[in-house]
């Protein structure tokens, strides 16, 4: 959905061992690009798998990519003249619902202005931390994938509320695509899915938020871990493509409607998966019912006449 291209900066500002990074390198590569000519970026806060991310670069033959230690929001380590570096395309699976992110006292000060849409809350806050974050290292063409809890889309609250409602009005959201349950390692908090955020949205999709319900889409892997099938990979990334409504499974809302629903973006709420109910030929089932009313009937009188040669002169004895 990226749709990463060759000559672009690539950045996961919290890329753990580097995987997401270097599938948007390959996609490149089997799209006939040269994945040399990306510059291929990541900041990771744990020292020991940043070592794994480097070397996992090397190992993939990506000698050239930049990974830095550091935690993102309070050290953010891509720097231009004191600014922060922007990027063509940010793609990340940050840490869910951090309590210890930096804080109100840390992002009032942020010399960076990464909080103009408003300060994450103290108690979860890390999940607007980092969004805020990746949409401030977007250039004016940039587009970000992020994967968020459930709490990302709907969460109230002075503060998260606010945030979701400012990027809202900015028509930075492109797409809110809903994922299965247990695809991600090392969580026990369910992920909501992917927000795309674009900074140059074509004019069709201004105003607008495509909602891809996706959660059905997926193999099971086990007691703890599922998967997606490449069937369900591309059935998702078609509806995004082609941004148009599927029943059951996708709809394009106009930023009006979302609005009157205070900016919520539980997907639910914009795309009915709700099982038809099957339609009842009342006239089919009165003719069964007294069809059935008929060899009710039938097979009475001939239990009764069977208790008679008994000698049972009523069903009562």
């Amino acid at each position: 959905m990226l749709d990463p291209k060759e000559g672009m900066r690539i950045h996961d500002p919290c890329c753990g061992s580097g995987g997401a990074v270097i599938q948007c390198a390959r996609l490149v590569k089997e799209e006939g690009g040269n994945p040399a000519n990306l510059t291929l970026t990541g900041q990771e806060k744990n020292i020991g798998t940043w070592g794994l991310c480097k070397m996992n670069m090397l190992l993939h033959g990506y000698i050239d990519a930049d990974i830095r230690a550091g935690d993102t929001i309070r050290e953010p380590q891509f720097l231009l003249d004191n600014h922060l570096m922007q990027f063509d395309r940010v793609i990340s699976n940050p840490p869910f619902s951090l309590d210890k992110w930096g804080g109100q006292e840390m992002a009032e000060k942020d010399p960076f202005g990464r909080f103009g849409y408003g300060i994450p809350p103290a108690t979860k806050g890390g999940d607007w931390a980092f969004v805020l974050h990746m949409i401030n290292i977007l250039n004016e063409t940039g587009k970000l994938a992020v994967i968020v809890p459930h709490g990302v889309l709907f969460r109230g609250g002075a503060e998260g509320g606010r945030i979701r409602t400012n990027v809202l009005k900015d028509d930075l959201v492109e797409a809110v695509i809903g994922l299965a349950p247990n695809l991600f390692f090392g969580t026990s908090i369910p992920a909501g899915g992917v927000l795309i955020v674009n900074k140059d949205k074509p004019a069709e999709r201004k105003e607008k938020v495509l909602f891809i319900e996706a959660s059905a889409e997926f193999q099971e892997g086990g007691k703890n871990q599922n998967c997606l099938r490449r069937e369900d990979v591309e059935k998702i990334v078609t509806a995004y493509r082609d941004y148009q409504d599927i029943e059951k499974f996708c709809r394009v809302v106009p930023m009006e409607e979302i609005a009157e629903n205070d900016y919520n973006l539980n997907i639910t709420r914009y795309v009915d998966t709700t099982p038809e109910e099957e339609v009842v030929d009342v006239a089919a089932v009165a003719r069964e019912l007294h069809d059935l009313r008929e060899r009710r009937a039938v097979v009475e009188a001939e239990m009764d006449r069977y208790l008679e040669e008994l000698g049972y002169t009523g069903r009562s004895a």
